[in-house]
């Protein structure tokens, strides 16, 4: 986490938490309607948290002056893989902590496709500690001086005591979710400054460090949990964070072609591999490690975060690479939440402007906090709100939780973003799902009411938004 460039959306980041009981967890979704269209409201006045409103609405003959956003199913896009957080160390250990009955009420809220719950699909875990650990640490931590270039003291015992007990539990309720592993720091042994903060990655130990990379992912495996993809580096250009690192593009380029690579394909991994996994200003980060054909031919895609640089910089590299994909993979909110300034941000941002981007995913930075925003490392964020607040067994569901929520429910993975055209008061996005059913997520980004229509195969259905709120219309 950058903290200087996250303060720059605390401006989006100043409002008490929703409490529990509020919102969708009181409304029975229904992912099969026997007919119309569905209509989920999120309004930032709480009145409606991504609840189901009464009735559903229809498409007709009808016509009226209003604007009109129109849903073209031919004319499709990427795929998505899915919408949903970073399970941090600290997260698990909040969520491992609760009662056993409570710890499975949450979870079955948060991952199930079925009754009540957002059917999250997708989450990031760290290869290691992230900053939102309570303690630095590595799976191979060695006294100053000593190296294990064989990686014989490899373990994966700091994941067992709490993060791996839990996505076991969040696997029994949604096998097919996906994974994706982050690194925040190699052991230290492994770089330039012997430090978990900054420095950089040792020559000398690209074969080992690759070797690190496929040791977590059969460890992993042998424990039940698919990952199904990596970064490389998290944020490699903020060497500040604790634990961090910095990696150049063209170090991270020769880490591909020459080690990480050659050695997934030789012990057969088919753990995807995604680029840079930072912001969004620096496109030509993952552009020139793309214009190397020998890392090229390893790589799936790109990773982004926004903390600074435009969404549209996404596209920059789709457009240079379109066989390649992209991906949304953090982006925090700041203590103590703002829903308001939150939700139409993020909505508009990220997951209307990221999958109108090319990008498979949106993942929100952090699942979980205690009412402190810890734990976290010395020196790591502090201020960093979780989708949810727990105290105890009690949970408190925050901005990132609706953000995520109003389009995992519906827009499973494997479903296509389709076109539809856009206004300035109504930023939308919409998709087909898998068994053929659409979904539009639509943000009025006025300060009053807002009609308008939705036109699919030459019909209407006529709609309305409170100001500020967002619709997901489901058929």
């Amino acid at each position: 986490m950058h903290m200087t460039l996250k303060q720059n959306t605390l401006a989006f980041s100043l409002l008490a938490l929703v409490s529990l009981g509020s919102g969708c967890q009181r409304n029975t979704l229904s992912q099969h309607s026997s007919g119309g269209v569905e209509f989920w409201l999120t309004n930032p006045d709480r009145s409606s948290l991504f609840a189901k409103q009464p009735g559903t609405l229809t498409f007709s003959d009808a016509t009226n002056q209003n604007p009109t956003i129109d849903v073209d199913e031919s004319k499709t896009f990427q795929s998505i893989d899915g919408f949903g957080y970073t399970l941090t160390g600290g997260s698990a250990m909040l969520i491992h902590r609760m009662d056993a009955k409570a710890r499975a009420a949450l979870l079955t809220e948060l991952f199930s496709t079925q009754g009540n719950s957002i059917g999250v699909s997708y989450l990031r875990i760290s290869i290691g500690a992230s900053d939102l650990d309570d303690h630095v640490f590595s799976y191979d931590d060695l006294p100053d001086g000593q190296t294990d270039e064989k990686l014989e003291k490899f373990s994966l015992a700091p994941d067992r005591e709490h993060l791996i007990p839990v996505l076991k539990e969040i696997l029994a309720i949604n096998p097919n979710l996906k994974i994706l592993g982050s690194p925040w720091s190699p052991p230290t042994w492994m770089k330039t400054n012997n430090n978990s903060k900054g420095g950089s990655l040792k020559p000398d130990f690209y074969d080992v460090y690759a070797q690190y990379f496929i040791k977590y992912i059969q460890g992993m495996q042998a424990e039940g949990i698919r990952i199904d993809a990596i970064t490389i580096q998290n944020e490699p250009l903020h060497p500040g964070n604790n634990p961090s690192m910095l990696m150049l593009a063209n170090d991270q380029a020769k880490f591909i072609k020459t080690s990480l690579g050659p050695a997934f394909q030789k012990a057969k991994i088919d753990t995807k591999i995604f680029l840079y996994d930072h912001n969004a200003d620096r496109p030509d980060y993952p552009i020139s490690i793309l214009n190397d054909p020998e890392a090229r031919k390893y790589v799936d895609g790109s990773a982004f975060h926004l903390y600074a640089g435009p969404i549209t910089a996404l596209s920059e590299v789709h457009n240079a690479y379109p066989d390649k994909n992209i991906y949304f993979t953090e982006q925090w909110i700041g203590a103590p939440g703002n829903l308001k300034g939150d939700l139409a941000w993020h909505v508009k941002t990220l997951i209307i402007g990221g999958t109108r981007n090319w990008s498979r995913t949106v993942l929100e930075w952090n699942l979980a906090a205690d009412p402190n925003q810890q734990p976290h490392t010395p020196g790591g964020c502090t201020e960093c709100l979780g989708a949810i607040t727990i105290d105890g067994n009690t949970i408190t569901r925050n901005p990132a939780y609706y953000n995520i929520a109003l389009a995992a429910k519906f827009v499973r993975p494997g479903s296509v973003r389709i076109q539809s055209n856009t206004f300035e008061t109504l930023p939308n996005v919409a998709f087909k799902t898998p068994d053929g059913r659409k979904v539009v997520v639509v943000l009025n980004t006025q300060a009053s009411n807002q009609a308008f229509n939705i036109r699919y195969r030459g019909k209407l259905m006529s709609t309305s938004l409170p100001a500020g709120s967002v619709g997901t219309y489901f058929w």
